[in-house]
């Protein structure tokens, strides 16, 4: 079964995010974002920096089994397309500027691209 053109542009823009993530994690400045992703989290106790490259990581390994058509990819793009889109749901109703709107838009767009494509995941090759 060929790739679906979704998972692609999805995989792209996830891996595109991931690198900058990275380069942030490097080039932080503290001073500069008041709503970091370890806030965002729940967990202001933990550095930022640490936080983006862990969240860099397992983006990657989720943008590896997503594009790879893997089960553990599909299940890992609706476990962190659901968090994701709490958390910015969350953030929507909760500060004054509305940047996160943007965030929760997407995260209902690949859940629901995910879910409707699942038997690309989930396909089974019987080949004896």
């Amino acid at each position: 079964m060929k790739r679906p053109l979704g998972v692609s542009l999805i995989s792209y823009f996830y891996l595109f995010g991931a690198v900058v993530l990275l380069f942030t994690a490097v080039f932080y400045n503290a001073d500069a974002d008041s709503t970091g992703i370890a806030e965002r989290f729940g967990l202001p106790n933990v550095p930022e920096r640490l936080m983006r490259v862990l969240v860099a990581l397992i983006s990657l390994l989720m943008v590896y089994g997503y594009i790879r058509l893997k089960k553990w990819g599909f299940w890992l793009m609706i476990i962190y397309s659901v968090l994701f889109g709490l958390i910015s749901s969350l953030l929507v109703s909760n500060q004054s500027q509305q940047p996160f709107i943007g965030n929760l838009i997407w995260s209902i767009i690949v859940l629901t691209y995910t879910i409707y494509i699942k038997r690309a995941f989930f396909k089974t090759d019987f080949q004896h």
